[in-house]
C-alpha cells in the first residue's frame, strides 16, 4: 500500500548531494565505510573524537546523527566486519529506510557498503522492504502516514541495487494482498492482480470460473467452494521467455478466507484466516518480478482460489470428492480444505505440462507453527537434486526452510477405507507431513516436487527492520527467484 518506489544510483560526492540526510556506517572494530571515512577525514575527525569519548561502538542498530555544513548525517552501526553479509546488508538497509521513516525524512542518500553483486541485491531489497507500511483503512490524518519517496545509493554503480529493489516491490505487492481483509482480497480481486502482471509482462493468463472448472472435472475446487457465494477461480499465468526449456511449476493455496467450513474454527484469531491465501502471494510475487526483470525461463504459476465457509450447500465430513487426476478424496475434516484445492492445481499442473519441478506454497497446517514457530517453513518433497537446491536458494536468501520426512509410513496414513486417500492422517501426530503426503498423491510419478508449508512464515513472524509488525510477510518470493536464477 505505501512503500518506497524511487531508488537509484548517484554519482554525486557525499557533500554535493542534495538529499536530506546521507547516511554512512561503522564498524564494531571502529573502521568506517569508505564515505564516512571521507566525511571524517574532512571534518576534523568528528567520528573519531565520538568514538574516543564512547559515544560510538559500531554495534548493530546504532544511530548517531550529526550536522555538517548544513547537512544531516547518519553514522550507522555495522557490527561485526567478519559476520557483515547478505541478510546483514538487508537488514542494514531496512533500518535506514525505518529511520527516515520515523524522522519524516521523505528521501535520503545511502552508502552501499560492500560493492558486491549478492551485497547489493540484498541492499536494494532491504530499503523497499524496510519502507513498507500498511495503513489503507486507517481514517483519521496522524502522523503515521508518512511514504518515503526516494532513496539514492552512494558509492556503487551495480546494477543489482535496482534488481532488488523491483523484487523487494514484488514482496511488497504480496504483503499488501495477505494484508487486505476477506472481503477485498477476493479470488476475484487475485485473478484481477493476475491479468494485470500478465498485461505487464507480456504473458499468457487464464481464469476458470466455478462453471468451467466444475466441468473439467475439478471435483477439489469444486467441492470447498460450493459453500460460499464469492465466485472462485482457477487462475493460470504463463512466463514464457526461455526458449525450449521445461517450464518451473508453482502452484500456490489461494483460500481467500478460512472459517472452517462445517469443521467451523474457534472464534479466536478467526481473522486471521484472511492470510490462507498467503501461498497465492507467492505466486504472483513472483510473476510481479518476473514482469519487470524479464529474465530468460519459462515458468507457470497456477493458483485454485476460493473461500471456505459453512453455507447450506456446503461439502460436509464423510463426503468424497473427485480431484482432476481422477483420484477420490474423503473429507474427515472439512478445515483440511487446502490440501483438497491444492489437489486440483497439482494435478492440472501434472496434465498439462511437462515441468522441470513443481513447487507448492501453502499456509497449510497449524502443526508447522508448533514444530517451527515463526522461524522457518516446513519443506517436504520427492526429490534430493530439487530439495537441496531450495536449501541452498533457503540459505542465500535468509529466508529459512526445515526438511521433514515424507517417508512411507506416513504416506500409509492418509489412505482411506471407502476412497483413494483421506484428507487427514493419524490423529494429532504428524499433521504437517500428512498434508504433504495427502499432496504427493496429486503430483505425477516422476515429476521432481517440493511442498512448503508457510502457515509459520507467512505471517505472525518477530518484526524487524524488513517485516512489520502485524502484517503479512511476502515470504518465498526471494526464496524463489533465487533458485530460478532470476538474482
Amino acid at each position: 500500500m505505501a512503500h518506497l518506489t524511487k531508488v537509484k544510483i548517484s554519482n554525486n560526492n557525499w557533500d554535493n548531494s542534495d538529499s536530506d540526510l546521507i547516511v554512512v556506517g561503522v564498524y564494531e572494530d571502529k573502521t568506517f565505510s569508505s564515505i564516512a571515512k571521507s566525511i571524517n577525514e574532512q571534518n576534523g575527525k568528528l567520528f573519531d573524537n565520538a568514538i574516543d569519548i564512547g559515544d560510538i561502538k559500531g554495534k548493530k542498530g546504532e544511530f548517531h546523527l550529526f550536522y555538517i555544513e548544513n547537512k544531516r548525517i547518519l553514522l550507522m552501526g555495522l557490527g561485526k566486519k567478519e559476520k557483515f553479509n547478505e541478510n546483514e546488508a538487508r537488514l542494514i538497509a531496512g533500518s535506514a529506510s525505518r529511520y527516515a521513516i520515523d524522522k519524516k525524512i521523505d528521501n535520503f542518500s545511502i552508502e552501499c557498503f560492500l560493492e558486491q553483486k549478492r551485497f547489493c541485491q540484498a541492499f536494494g531489497e532491504g530499503l523497499v522492504l524496510g519502507s513498507y507500511q500498511f495503513f489503507e483503512y486507517k481514517t483519521k490524518k496522524d502522523n503515521n502516514k508518512f511514504i518515503l519517496q526516494n532513496v539514492s545509493v552512494m558509492g556503487c554503480n551495480s546494477n543489482h541495487i535496482l534488481k532488488g529493489a523491483s523484487i523487494g516491490e514484488a514482496v511488497c505487492l504480496a504483503r499488501d494482498l495477505g494484508n487486505y481483509p476477506g472481503n477485498v482480497a477476493t479470488p476475484s480481486k487475485l485473478a484481477q492482480v493476475a491479468e494485470e502482471i500478465a498485461d505487464e509482462g507480456e504473458m499468457n493468463v487464464k481464469v476458470l470460473d466455478r462453471e468451467e472448472f466444475t466441468e473439467m472435472g475439478m471435483g477439489g475446487l469444486a467441492g470447498v467452494a460450493i459453500g460460499t457465494d464469492e465466485p472462485p477461480k482457477f487462475i493460470v499465468l504463463e512466463y514464457m521467455k526461455g526458449g525450449e526449456s521445461k517450464p518451473k511449476v508453482l502452484v500456490g493455496k489461494g483460500l481467500t478466507f478460512d472459517s472452517g467450513g462445517i469443521s467451523i474454527k474457534p472464534a479466536a484469531k478467526m481473522d486471521e484466516m484472511k492470510y490462507d491465501m498467503c501461498g497465492s502471494t507467492v505466486v504472483l510475487g513472483v510473476f510481479k518480478a518476473l514482469a519487470v526483470l524479464k529474465p530468460d525461463v519459462n515458468v507457470v504459476g497456477i493458483i485454485p482460489s476460493t473461500e471456505n465457509l459453512s453455507g447450506g450447500k456446503a461439502y460436509k465430513p464423510g463426503d468424497v470428492l473427485t480431484a482432476y487426476n481422477g483420484k477420490t478424496m474423503e473429507i474427515f475434516n472439512t478445515d483440511a480444505e487446502g490440501r483438497v484445492i491444492l489437489s486440483d492445481g497439482l494435478s492440472y499442473a501434472s496434465k498439462h505440462y511437462d515441468p522441470e519441478y513443481i513447487l507448492d506454497f501453502a499456509t497449510l497446517t497449524g502443526a508447522v507453527v508448533i514444530a517451527l514457530g515463526h522461524v522457518a517453513a516446513g519443506v517436504m518433497g520427492t526429490n534430493e537434486d530439487l530439495m537441496e537446491k531450495v536449501k541452498a536458494a533457503s540459505k542465500a536468501t535468509s529466508e529459512k526452510v526445515w526438511e521433514l520426512p515424507l517417508w512411507e509410513e506416513y504416506c500409509k496414513q492418509v489412505q482411506s477405507d471407502i476412497a483413494d486417500v483421506k484428507n487427514v492422517g493419524a490423529p494429532m501426530q504428524a499433521g504437517t507431513i500428512a498434508g504433504a503426503a495427502f499432496l504427493k498423491e496429486f503430483v505425477k510419478e516422476g515429476i521432481p516436487w517440493v511442498h512448503f508449508d508457510i502457515a509459520g512464515t507467512a505471517w505472525g513472524v518477530k518484526p524487524n527492520s524488513i517485516n512489520p509488525k502485524g502484517s503479512a510477510t511476502g515470504w518465498g518470493i526471494r526464496l524463489v527467484l533465487e533458485m530460478m536464477g532470476v538474482n
